[in-house]
């Protein structure tokens, strides 16, 4: 037992115990969860051992994930039931279930989020595995025959940069400004914040929105639709600003 207790714990302890097999070099056997119940003691390491197999479990099944809120969170989501709109009920993040981006991006799309372009020469890549997006860079572009049409796409991509970066900014001072206001409403005569807290939830979806419609407009090439989109953006943009 001493030698099966101090195995198990170092497995555990460096989360390798999911599929772990004898020490046995000839033998496949692998403990069950009984037999590691029945052997290790301490409570902090089964504490560990069921996170990992809540972990094992998760990734395992295709419908559930887990939070995808950078700053941490251990809620497990069910993917069929979290559309859009729907957000963590622990954190209220709201996650993207199509692409590795960590948060829901409306209205730019998946592709949008993972489609980068090369403001130089107007490459078109992937930027999670660096590929071109289309099959041969060379069949679509000529690098030394766009200068002016590279620094016109140069400039365009600053001017969507910088107003989707400064949308993202404002988002931060809104959640920083309803962590702050939650601090003080607890305190005495303090007036009833709730309508404050809920401008400032306003405000964090709205500079999200915004933030993404940026990067929609960058990609998007239909005058007719972008027109009706800009108007829009520009009317949320003057709304929200006035909030």
């Amino acid at each position: 037992q001493p030698c099966w207790r101090e195995y198990l714990t170092t497995r555990i302890e460096q989360n390798m115990v999911v599929n772990c097999t004898c020490p046995i070099s000839e033998c496949r056997a692998q403990p069950t969860t009984a037999f590691i119940y029945s052997i290790v003691s301490s409570e902090e390491i089964i504490a560990k051992y069921e996170k990992a197999l809540l972990r094992r479990y998760v990734e395992c099944c295709s419908n559930l994930t887990w939070c995808t809120n950078p700053q941490g969170c251990d809620q497990i989501l069910l993917k069929d039931g979290l559309g859009y709109g729907a957000a963590c009920s622990k954190c209220s993040w709201i996650s993207c279930f199509n692409c590795n981006f960590p948060e829901a991006h409306y209205p730019a799309s998946c592709s949008h989020m993972s489609h980068m372009t090369c403001a130089k020469c107007n490459h078109g890549f992937c930027w999670r595995c660096l590929k071109p997006w289309k099959p041969d860079h060379k069949d679509y572009y000529n690098c030394s025959a766009m200068v002016s049409k590279a620094a016109w796409q140069e400039k365009r991509f600053q001017d969507y940069n910088e107003r989707c970066t400064f949308h993202h900014h404002a988002r931060e001072f809104a959640i920083s400004l309803r962590n702050s206001i939650s601090s003080i409403r607890e305190m005495p005569k303090i007036r009833n914040l709730t309508f404050v807290l809920d401008v400032c939830k306003v405000l964090e979806q709205a500079r999200k929105v915004l933030a993404y419609s940026c990067v929609y407009s960058y990609y998007n090439q239909d005058t007719e639709s972008m027109d009706i989109v800009e108007q829009q953006t520009e009317s949320l943009e003057l709304l929200t600003n006035a909030l």
